[in-house]
């Protein structure tokens, strides 16, 4: 299965006030394995840039100024997404972001049954612990020394990895199965406890014929160790 890992950086929170979406990373996974197909693109938000989200990213207005208007190149991310899953942390807010940018283009929203988000997964799995992407890193040993400012495909690069964990960890797809063309793909695992009737547990005590053939055996022994 084709996922599409994805983060956005903007000018704020809230793209209902104005705000807008500045960059996007998006990894390509098939069956929970990195592919090495990426998408990752800076737009320029035909604003000013906020002194506390450039503090969080680093992108400054100068910066972004040179970039093209997501209207000019949305064909590419539209095409990059295709119709897979879309996975992101507090995904509410990146599909909020991305759905504003699309509408401001006339085009369609991307439906919540695309979302994938690994925040409200964390919250199931590890309820009362922090859930933050660091966090996350943190509990799953994935190394973030690199991140020094927030980046669309860092940290979606980032959240592969701690998707992985939180959805089986690094044994899901590792059964092969093979395609109607011969050849070997990785197949996501489910796996599942057998049923079925209680068997009662096997004797394992020795009976009375293993025992005297066992006793005969010993006698045929010239000076054993134990008699010494």
């Amino acid at each position: 299965m084709r996922e599409i890992i994805f983060d956005t950086e903007t000018t704020g929170l809230d793209p209902a006030t104005g705000d807008r979406m500045v960059e996007i990373g998006c990894i390509e996974m098939v069956n929970r394995v990195v592919t090495g197909e990426n998408f990752h693109a800076y737009y320029n938000p035909e604003r000013d840039m906020p002194a506390e989200a450039e503090r969080v990213h680093g992108l400054s207005a100068t910066f972004l100024s040179d970039k093209p208007l997501f209207r000019d190149s949305v064909t590419e991310l539209l095409a990059f997404l295709g119709d897979s899953p879309l996975v992101a942390h507090n995904a509410q807010f990146d599909f909020g972001f991305l759905n504003s940018e699309l509408a401001a283009c006339g085009l369609a929203s991307i439906g919540d049954d695309r979302m994938v988000d690994t925040l409200a997964i964390a919250r199931r799995r590890h309820p009362g612990a922090k859930h933050s992407l660091d966090a996350l890193c943190s509990r799953y040993g994935v190394d973030r020394s690199h991140r020094v400012l927030h980046g669309a495909l860092l940290d979606a690069e980032l959240l592969a990895q701690v998707y992985v964990e939180l959805t089986g960890g690094r044994q899901i797809g590792l059964q092969l199965a093979v395609d109607n063309s011969g050849e070997n793909t990785v197949e996501t695992a489910v796996f599942r406890p057998k049923t079925g009737e209680y068997r009662a547990p096997r004797a394992h005590a020795a009976s009375a014929e293993e025992l005297a053939r066992h006793a005969a055996f010993l006698e045929t022994l010239d000076s054993p160790l134990w008699t010494s």
